[in-house]
């Protein structure tokens, strides 16, 4: 690798793959999961469903971050993950559009393509941030992080209307022309991107060890406790994070009675807020707050506590009326999840390499697995949440407000967590229990 680490530009090439990430998937939870209930009359538990396994199957991330330590490159498994990520885009729209006529084969294709989109974007996700977390500098960490999640966003942003437009008049077979030039660009501009960044092994330069399995470097990762530790933090603080994402905008309408446009203008000032956040830190981080202000641990446990204080308002703005400034403090609610999702991504790189190079992917794959059931587990428990305290307390602003108070709570918890992980040589496990594990043939 090189001594320097990437350029701006090099970051920036890589943060295009999560763009052509974000631009296939934006179109299977928003576009393809509108037709399905409002075109397809489908009960809006099937699109659910359907996301929720695209997010279950990412269980498997640690086996396909292990994978790509066997090869000792990062790139087959980026554009072997968009290639399955763009082919599960395509084939969701065709099972969107097959429906129509086959609704029994359209929903066994769809389950096939959603699973399918679920383990490229776990493939090529993890792999991508195992790169970044080896070649960018740790002062840039925190910056780097900000421009490939923005990218992201920017797939999103560009995608969904630009789509939406070639979709009317809307058909089946528009629908997989759409997704097809959709998938077929983003696959292209991936593999674009990716080409000549990651640095070629030396021709003469020694193969690679012999690995371990799997099952053995997996629980080598888990036994240490500061990685097993940033685990559960990533747990807890996705699954806080993504219970409020389904139940804010309804809680703004029953409780502040404001009307559809309303509320989605108040999800834009969220997310302008989450943008505002993930600025914030990519600047201080930099070098401009020094070694203090600098800390993406102190600015993960930040997001988390401030994330954790604007839900407690918001709890009590319903009770207080129509006069809270609710806006000001969903603002904030987005400011502080920025913060600490840029600040935990960076912390992500950094503690990659605690085990050594031969590891990164396993435990990139570890902590992306954590995530990515925990966000999908969140929106779904976010919402079971709300439907069962509105059974106990009759008045909407009494149950939003419990859930509210509950989420902020997993926040603190989270805050707790992060607080106690070292972004040290000491998440290594001592020689001697390293070897133990070694020896140790898991069951599981």
């Amino acid at each position: 690798m090189q001594a320097a680490g990437f350029s701006w530009a090099q970051i920036a090439r890589l943060g295009l793959v999560q763009t052509a990430l974000g631009a296939v998937v934006v179109l299977m939870t928003s576009t393809i999961n509108r037709v399905m209930v409002v075109e397809l009359a489908l009960p809006a538990i099937v699109p659910g469903a359907l996301v929720a396994l695209h997010y279950a199957v990412q269980v498997l991330r640690p086996r396909w971050g292990y994978g790509s330590d066997v090869g000792g490159r990062r790139t087959p498994w980026i554009v072997g993950g968009m290639a399955a990520l763009a082919l599960g885009g395509f084939g969701a729209a065709c099972a969107t559009a097959l429906c129509e006529v086959d609704r029994t084969a359209g929903l066994a294709l769809a389950v096939l393509s959603f699973l399918t989109v679920g383990m490229g974007a776990g493939a090529a996700g993890t792999s991508l941030l195992v790169l970044l977390a080896t070649g960018v500098e740790a002062r840039r960490r925190g910056a780097a992080a900000t421009i490939v999640w923005v990218m992201m966003i920017a797939g999103f942003a560009v995608t969904a209307p630009l789509a939406g437009h070639f979709l009317d008049p809307f058909s089946g077979a528009r629908l997989v022309a759409v997704s097809g030039a959709v998938s077929a660009i983003a696959f292209a501009v991936a593999c674009l991107a990716v080409i000549g960044v990651e640095p070629h092994r030396p021709a003469e330069a020694p193969a690679p060890e012999r690995k371990p399995p799997f099952l053995q470097v997996l629980a080598r990762v888990w036994a240490e406790p500061q990685s097993r530790r940033f685990t559960v933090f990533i747990f807890v603080a996705m699954l806080a994070y993504s219970a409020q994402e389904l139940i804010l905008e309804p809680f703004a309408g029953l409780v502040f009675a404001m009307s559809p446009g309303v509320t989605t203008k108040l999800a834009g000032l969220q997310h302008g807020g989450v943008l505002a956040g993930m600025l914030f830190v990519a600047g201080v981080t930099m070098g401009i707050g020094g070694p203090v202000l600098g800390s993406l641990k102190l600015w993960t446990a930040i997001g988390c506590a401030g994330s954790g204080a604007a839900l407690v308002g918001i709890a009590g703005g319903g009770l207080v009326g129509p006069d809270f400034p609710l806006r000001a403090l969903v603002f904030a609610l987005g400011l502080f999840n920025g913060i600490f999702a840029v600040a935990a991504i960076g912390s992500m790189m950094a503690l990659a390499g605690a085990g050594g190079e031969a590891e990164r992917g396993t435990r990139m794959g570890v902590w992306g697995a954590a995530q990515g059931v925990a966000f999908g587990t969140g929106g779904f428990l976010g919402t079971v949440a709300v439907d069962l305290t509105r059974l106990a307390m009759p008045e909407p602003v009494h149950a939003y407000a419990a859930v509210f108070t509950g989420e902020a709570l997993l926040f603190v918890a989270a805050t707790v967590i992060a607080l106690r992980v070292e972004h040290a040589a000491e998440t290594r496990v001592p020689r001697a229990r390293r070897a133990a594990i070694l020896r140790f043939e898991p069951r599981f």
